[in-house]
C-alpha cells in the first residue's frame, strides 16, 4: 500500500482521547469516520483487520462442523409475531429500527433467532439432518440509547451469530461445549485473554448462558473471578432473585474470595432450549415419526468489540504521551511500513516490490516533500508492527527495522526482513 494512497490526515497526538487512543488516532486521520453517534464507516486499516479477525472465526467455526449462511437484515415484523418478540424489541425495550410503509413493517435486524428457526426448520425436516449449526457474519442495528468507546458500543455493528438445532437436550448442551471451545480457539489466535462466565441470558431465553469477557479498563462490566478454579461470573448475577442457583452450579461458596476486574464482553453464547421451536410451530420428525421441536443455541461475537480491544491493548505511550499503536504481527494487515530519505527513494520502492512480491503486505511512506522525521511519527499511527528506516545507517545492504512497540533495532537483510515479517 502506498500511503499516498490512503490520504490520512495530519493530526496532533497530543489532543488524542487518551480513554480510546487507538480509535480516537483513526478518527482523527481519517481511517474511522463517524456520521452521527454510534455510526460508522471504516476506512482501509479497520476493513483490513476485520477481514482478519473474520477469516480466524470462519476456519474456527468450519472445523467443528458450522455451515456459513446469510440471513436478511430488513426483516418482516410478521416473523417477529410467531415468537411474540415484536413488541418486545420496539415497545418494551424499543432497541429496534423499524419501519412502516405501503408494503407492510419490518425491522433492521438486531439479532436473528426468527430467521435463524424458519431457515432451519425448512432444511432439518427429519432427526437424520441433525445436529446442525448456521452462521453469518454481517452488519446487525440496535438503538442504543447511549452509544460509548466508539466501536465499544455503538448502534450499528458487525457480528458473527450462529444458531444450532439438535433433537434433545443432552444433544444441545454437547453442541454448547463445542462452541465454546471453537470459541476459546478464537479468542487465542486473536491474543486476547479472555474469562467465559456465567451471565443473564435477558431476552433470549432459556436457562443456560455465557459471556466472553475481556479484562480491560476500558469495559462496562464486572467480573468476580477464582483465580485458583479459574471460574467467573458478571458482577450483575449477585443482584439476580436465582443467585443462589447460579454460584451453587458454579461451586462458589464464599464471593468474598473473588477477584473483581474491569472487562468488556466480546462474546455470548445461549441455550435457548425448544423456545423458538415451540413459539413458532416449527418441528422435525423423530425415530419415531413424531412432531417434535428442536433444541437449539445461538452464539455471537462482536467483531467491532474485537478489533477495539484489540487496539486499545496495543496503544503505544512515551511516559503519559500518546505515541500511536502497534498491532500483533498476525492480526495486523501490514507488516511494516518503510521511510526513506529522498535520496534512498529508488532503494525503499526495490525493498517495497521485493516484500509484495514475496507476499509480505507493506506499507510505504511515498508522500512528497517530508522529512524522514516526520515519516517516522507517522508510522506509529497505523498499527503497522515494523519499522524499516532508510535513513543514513545503510550499510552492507543492510535495513534498519525497527520493532514499534518496544523500539528493538536491528540491522537485517532483505531476505531477513521478508522470513521475520512471513512469520
Amino acid at each position: 500500500m502506498k500511503l499516498s494512497n490512503l490520504n490520512i490526515k495530519k493530526i496532533n497526538l497530543k489532543d488524542v482521547d487518551k480513554n480510546y487512543a487507538g480509535q480516537d488516532i483513526l478518527m482523527k486521520i481519517g481511517e474511522l469516520y463517524q456520521y452521527e453517534s454510534g455510526i460508522y464507516g471504516y476506512g482501509n486499516i479497520w476493513t483490513k483487520i476485520e477481514r482478519t479477525v473474520e477469516n480466524v472465526i470462519i476456519e474456527e467455526l468450519d472445523k467443528v462442523g458450522c455451515v456459513q449462511v446469510e440471513f436478511p437484515k430488513l426483516q418482516p415484523k410478521k416473523i417477529w409475531d410467531k415468537s411474540d418478540r415484536w413488541n418486545m424489541y420496539t415497545t418494551e425495550n424499543d432497541i429496534m429500527f423499524t419501519m412502516d410503509n405501503n408494503l407492510g413493517e419490518y425491522g433492521l435486524a438486531p439479532t436473528a433467532e426468527e430467521c435463524a428457526t424458519i431457515f432451519g426448520a425448512n432444511r432439518l425436516l427429519s432427526y437424520k439432518n441433525l445436529p446442525a449449526t448456521y452462521y453469518q457474519i454481517g452488519e446487525k442495528f440496535r438503538k442504543e440509547i447511549r452509544t460509548r468507546g466508539y466501536l465499544f458500543r455503538p448502534r450499528t455493528f458487525v457480528m458473527m451469530d450462529a444458531y444450532s438445532f439438535d433433537k434433545s437436550p443432552e444433544d444441545m448442551d454437547k453442541t454448547y461445549q463445542k462452541m465454546h471451545k471453537a470459541y476459546m480457539n478464537i479468542f487465542k489466535r486473536l491474543g486476547i485473554n479472555i474469562i467465559p462466565t456465567i451471565s443473564d441470558n435477558g431476552t433470549m431465553g432459556g436457562k443456560v448462558s455465557e459471556e466472553f469477557q475481556a479484562i480491560t479498563n476500558l469495559g462496562e462490566d464486572v467480573v468476580l473471578y477464582d483465580e485458583e478454579s479459574k471460574v467467573g461470573i458478571n458482577k450483575e448475577v449477585l443482584d439476580f432473585d436465582d443467585r443462589d442457583e447460579y454460584l451453587e452450579r458454579l461451586g462458589i461458596k464464599d464471593v468474598s474470595k473473588l477477584k473483581e476486574y474491569p472487562s468488556v464482553e466480546l462474546g455470548n453464547n445461549f441455550q435457548l432450549g425448544t423456545r423458538y421451536a415451540e413459539k413458532m410451530n416449527l418441528f422435525f420428525q423423530d425415530e419415531d415419526g413424531k412432531n417434535k421441536p428442536y433444541y437449539m443455541g445461538c452464539y455471537g461475537i462482536g467483531l467491532g468489540r474485537i478489533i477495539a480491544t484489540i487496539i486499545e491493548n496495543n496503544v503505544l505511550k512515551d511516559g503519559d504521551n500518546i505515541k500511536g499503536f502497534s498491532l500483533p504481527l498476525n492480526i495486523a494487515p501490514y507488516k511494516a511500513q518503510i521511510i526513506y530519505k529522498d535520496e534512498n527513494e529508488k532503494i525503499a520502492n526495490d525493498l517495497y516490490d521485493y516484500l509484495l512480491e514475496n507476499g509480505v503486505n507493506t506499507i510505504i511512506d511515498d508522500r512528497d516533500k517530508l522529512s524522514i522525521g516526520a515519516r517516522i511519527k507517522d508510522a506509529y499511527v497505523l498499527g503497522t508492527p515494523y519499522i524499516v528506516v532508510l535513513g543514513n545507517n545503510m550499510e552492507d545492504n543492510k535495513y534498519e527495522v525497527e520493532n514499534a512497540k518496544t523500539g528493538e533495532k536491528l540491522f537485517i537483510s532483505k531476505e531477513e526482513i521478508k522470513e521475520m515479517l512471513s512469520k
